[in-house]
């Protein structure tokens, strides 16, 4: 099957983007960006994306809990929180051939990044010496890895970045204004200079927050801000949609209107145009005209699959048809050096599976159900 042709930027490597990468916008530039009519921000959003990425693919991860509950902070939306009864159940760290399990799946269903998510303050020493196990067999699989540990200092961050990992994940969550009424057991101080320790690690950064929290617009312009500062800006900016969990302080929030939500994402790709801006938790809330103004605003990545972590993401069928109906296709990655094929082939793998539904009736493996 012939690559289809595009005139676009991404398309063409001779095309010099026009918009230059900032890490000094202010709060003012900002605010002012979220006040844009709202048509007048997509298109200038969706401008931007077009300049550094395909606008039909979509960078397609999948998300393992790999110990779950008993979490000793006090996030207030967090149901793995010990501060709160959830009905959450305290769950052991998974045994490494059990993720292993899960990664040959998802790579066989088409993923093309692993995500392991542990609830802890930070991980222990003999912890860490299995998530690192675990990052060196997931990688000889030739898929991407990421994990979520919680706070890593400078010693931890190197020998992860030893182990394989290719990502960290540490979300900033909110404001540092506003930081204080979701958080009290670590600083905001603590999350940056644990982003700072993964940089310093080479590892790429993977880093956004939740709204619909009760912030103010201007706690998400300011948490934008922050995420903007970071040099370079993190490889991939999960959006979340606050999933209001029973028994937790965030249960009875009022609703974030869906289009403000989409306003941040369209933020988010402006300025960070070459960022994987990810459509992450409440997805299941939201229906399919959201979801696909999600992606005009210029998110390019989800996680697929029944459950993320412990909340719900919308099931396998929906995210397949709403691909179908939008025309959208997995994000191209290149494989391992043992898994060498050519460009023609690569290309002819990620069309199919976006043309034709029986060769991709398992691209949405939940890998998190155990």
């Amino acid at each position: 099957m012939p690559a289809q042709s595009h005139d676009n930027a991404w398309a063409d490597p001779s095309a010099t983007p026009r918009t230059a990468i900032r890490y000094d916008w202010s709060l003012e530039e900002i605010e002012a960006l979220f006040a844009l009519p709202f048509n007048d921000l997509l298109f200038r959003a969706q401008q931007v994306h077009r300049e550094h990425f395909d606008p039909n693919a979509v960078q397609v991860s999948t998300l393992l809990s790999i110990k779950t509950g008993a979490c000793p902070e006090d996030c207030k939306y967090c149901p793995q929180s010990g501060h709160y009864n959830t009905g959450l159940g305290k769950e052991k760290l998974l045994e490494i051939e059990k993720v292993v399990e899960q990664a040959k799946a998802a790579k066989d269903a088409g993923a093309s990044r692993f995500c392991m998510g542990a609830a802890w303050r930070s991980p222990r020493e003999k912890d860490l010496r299995v998530v690192m196990e675990m990052v060196g067999r997931v990688k000889e699989l030739g898929l991407e890895t990421c994990m979520t540990l919680g706070m890593v200092d400078a010693h931890q961050a190197s020998r992860l970045a030893e182990a394989g990992l290719d990502y960290y994940n540490h979300n900033l969550d909110t404001s540092p204004e506003y930081y204080g009424e979701i958080i009290t057991t670590r600083s905001y101080a603590d999350r940056l200079d644990t982003l700072s320790n993964v940089r310093d690690a080479g590892m790429k950064v993977c880093s956004g927050g939740i709204l619909g929290m009760g912030e103010a617009p201007r706690d998400r312009a300011a948490l934008l801000q922050q995420l903007a500062r970071l040099e370079p800006h993190p490889e991939s900016v999960p959006i979340n949609m606050l999933v209001k969990v029973p028994g937790t302080p965030m249960e009875n929030v009022e609703d974030l209107d869906p289009l403000e939500f989409i306003r941040a994402i369209a933020v988010a790709r402006i300025l960070m145009p070459t960022s994987h801006v990810r459509l992450s938790a409440g997805r299941e809330q939201m229906d399919e005209s959201t979801q696909a103004m999600a992606f005009l605003a210029g998110a390019n990545s989800i996680f697929y699959g029944d459950t993320l972590l412990t909340t719900g993401n919308p099931q396998v069928e929906r995210d397949r048809a709403l691909f179908d109906k939008l025309g959208l296709h997995p994000e191209h990655v290149e494989t391992s050096a043992h898994e060498v094929r050519s460009d023609d082939e690569q290309i002819e793998t990620v069309l199919s599976r976006a043309t034709q539904r029986q060769r991709d009736d398992a691209l949405f493996y939940d890998a998190a159900r155990a």
